[in-house]
């Protein structure tokens, strides 16, 4: 049975993608852009390579020229790079993209998100063969370093003159897969903001009851924060409406400190990971963050490892002529699509803080959400129809 999907062209250009282990710590690009390269030539596809960073991460833009070049372009975003990977909590090689009886293709990146990536050539590939042309110019994109925010890729080159030149109209990126026959579309994302607090305190020994401690804050700035979340948990409970990404997440995800177990440390530092959701005031936010450091005495220096501005969503109303040619794409698809707000990050926070309307989509439904899991996988048949629901996505938004 396997077979079937196995001769198929696109199942054999993606399972090639899949086996290029461009895994963190530290992904080897170059694969990655010898593959590319080979595909834009048989393509028949100019493409550029951009180094917004260093010589380690490039950018690598494949462009189809629009009837009318002049107009605002569509951007086909995707990511080279993937999250690291437990080999012996696999049941399948995690870069052999094995495919079993099912037709599940099973690697690290078919779902985050090497398959979009090459969907989105699939479907460049059929409507070229079947002489299709666009009003507007088609760049698509391979960046790298999404998984560790974008440090080295999408962040640094939406600045440079280079991805000016593209003159980017409209962006589209990955979204996630959905257990149910329901596709969510992603119009916005929470501003991702990483809290250190470095809290200084009276030091000395384990067995006296000291004033001011780091202990003592520690645990008074730990409980305003867990205050905050527990509200932000009850508006979910209480709101069937809500989903994750419509309220401010709060996790505690470092704690450091001490020297030893019988003395008081006079330094002990706390980490949040916060989501602030789009109806926060990021002003108000961090003066109550200040407001309790000094509430408990002062001695606390707040440091953040991210501090992502308020990026407005893009519009899903008749004001975006992008949205209403995704739409009518997918409702003559017949597609089910849930607009929601992303839960994490992804480049498209980039591309819309720039002023540019962007939409997050992976055409993955009926499929168990397993980005960053053991034993990541997508299914051959959902592959190819993402394959034929882009074609019809793509010339709709490149014919605005």
């Amino acid at each position: 049975m396997a077979s079937k999907w196995e001769s198929d062209e696109e199942i054999q250009y993606f399972r090639e993608y899949l086996r290029i282990p461009s895994v963190h710590p530290n992904p080897d690009y170059e694969p990655c852009l010898d593959f590319l390269k080979r595909q834009a030539k048989q393509l028949e596809l100019p493409l550029e390579v951009y180094y917004p960073a260093n010589e380690q991460n490039p950018v690598v833009v494949l462009t189809w020229e629009g009837l009318e070049p002049e107009l605002p372009s569509i951007l086909l975003n995707s990511h080279m790079d993937v999250v690291p990977v437990f080999p012996e909590n696999w049941t399948h090689p995690p870069f052999g993209a094995d495919i079993d009886e099912e037709g599940r293709i099973f690697a690290r990146g078919t779902q985050d998100m090497k398959c979009v990536g090459m969907q989105y050539l699939a479907a460049l590939r059929a409507l070229k063969r079947n002489g299709a042309r666009f009003k507007r110019t088609i760049h698509i994109s391979f960046v790298a370093d999404e998984e560790m925010g974008g440090r080295h890729g999408m962040r640094p080159f939406v600045h440079t003159e280079d991805f000016r030149k593209l003159n980017v109209g409209f962006g589209m990126d990955e979204g996630l897969a959905s257990p149910s026959e329901e596709f969510p579309v992603f119009y916005a994302e929470r501003s991702v903001w990483r809290v250190y607090f470095h809290i200084s305190g009276t030091a000395g020994h384990g067995s006296l009851l000291l004033p001011n401690t780091a202990g003592e804050k520690l645990n008074y700035i730990v409980g305003k924060m867990m205050g905050f979340r527990k509200l932000q948990v009850q508006r979910l409970q209480n709101n069937p409406e809500l989903v994750i990404g419509d309220v401010t997440t709060i996790n505690l995800t470092r704690v450091d400190g001490g020297v030893q177990s019988n003395v008081v440390p006079p330094l002990l530092t706390v980490c949040f990971d916060c989501r602030l959701a789009l109806d926060v005031d990021h002003q108000e936010f961090e003066a109550n963050l200040h407001k309790w450091c000094d509430d408990v005495g002062g001695g606390i220096e707040i440091t953040y490892e991210q501090k992502q501005p308020r990026v407005l969503p893009t519009a899903i109303d008749d004001s975006n002529p992008f949205w209403l040619a995704f739409k009518e794409a997918t409702d003559e698809l017949g597609l089910s699509i849930k607009p929601e707000i992303f839960t994490g990050g992804t480049d498209s926070r980039y591309i819309r803080q720039v002023g540019i309307p962007a939409l997050g989509f992976s055409p993955m439904n009926n499929t168990p959400v397993l980005l960053h899991d053991h034993d990541e996988f997508i299914t051959a048949d959902t592959y190819l129809r993402g394959v034929q629901i882009y074609q019809k996505i793509i010339s709709n938004v490149a014919n605005v």
